[in-house]
């Protein structure tokens, strides 16, 4: 009786497992001594469990390049497909794991800069007085790179402004409203004002935060709203490098009030009408969570009202 095509495949796939994880490492060292080091097995392991996995394959997946060796293009197809395993095997091991022992879990957190300061400190805080044993793992960056590294399951988590609206794979719900103010040089004609329309800035210039960042978007679409397009003198990637073009008198910006207090040479000037900006935790929608990343979600929206 012949053997099923799915059997044969079946077979396959049970003579390169062993291999998969060296692949994977492989693709990163491009160094067979290094991959053999960094997975703490020896050398010929390494080498044996290759030879074996091409030799089920049919076909060569690595070669000599230089010093080190690279993959072929059948490694690099098997390579790409075994990264996308074990990003499932250890997801499911996690699951696992922390089913068993969900007070000692795993968050990975992922949030933008300007929240570093004050939210995230005090969220952690709160929440490590009931779950001592959790483990976080902190990321920060841009809103475009936090709603990147949630589709791709790098991060469970993500405190974001604005709320992802526009993409339906994602959820999650508001935490706290945040005041946006303009930023100027203290001794900016605006310094002075107790308010200031954003219709009045047209002539200004702007030190903003790249493109991909929340408070870009917002800046732009103000922006529009009040019919001008920006003048864009700085463009930056950390809130602290913005607030200090702004001092140094080389733009104005629109930034959240400085915590715990304005900075030397900046003035804060509030908006009319009152500009605030929605922060809101976030998540996959269809991915499962570990206990540990659900309870910390369960205490963020009880702690709604107390970080406001």
């Amino acid at each position: 009786m012949p053997i099923r095509p799915d059997a044969l495949d079946q077979q396959l796939v049970e003579k390169i497992a062993p291999g998969i994880v060296l692949l994977a490492a492989l693709r990163e060292t491009h160094n067979i001594t290094r991959t053999a080091e960094a997975l703490q097995v020896p050398q010929p392991t390494v080498s044996r469990r290759l030879a074996a996995a091409s030799t089920a394959l049919g076909a060569a997946l690595i070669e000599p390049s230089g010093r080190g060796v690279r993959l072929t293009r059948a490694g690099t197809i098997l390579t790409e497909a075994a990264a996308e395993a074990l990003a499932v095997i250890q997801a499911g091991a996690r699951q696992a794991r922390e089913e068993v022992a969900p007070e000692t879990g795993h968050v990975v957190l992922g949030f933008l800069h300007l929240l570093g300061r004050s939210l995230v400190p005090r969220l952690l805080r709160d929440f490590r007085r009931s779950y001592p044993g959790v483990r976080f793992t902190l990321v920060q960056g841009s809103r475009q790179q936090m709603l990147d590294q949630l589709r791709a399951g790098e991060v469970d988590l993500a405190l974001l402004a604005p709320l992802p609206a526009e993409d339906p794979r994602l959820t999650g719900f508001p935490v706290t409203e945040q005041e946006l103010l303009l930023s100027v040089p203290d001794t900016h004609p605006l310094a002075a004002r107790r308010r200031v329309r954003f219709a009045e800035l047209a002539e200004e210039e702007f030190v903003t935060l790249e493109p991909g960042y929340g408070l870009r978007q917002i800046m732009d679409g103000m922006c529009a709203d009040a019919g001008f397009t920006p003048r864009i003198a700085f463009e930056g990637q950390e809130s602290d490098t913005v607030r200090g073009l702004v001092a140094a008198g080389l733009g104005v910006a629109l930034l959240p009030h400085f915590d715990p207090g304005t900075p030397a040479g900046v003035a804060e000037v509030p908006l009319t009408p009152k500009v605030t900006r929605t922060i809101g935790l976030t998540w996959p929608r269809d991915q499962w969570s570990t206990p540990a990343v659900h309870a910390f979600r369960n205490h963020v929206r009880t702690l709604n009202d107390h970080v406001k």
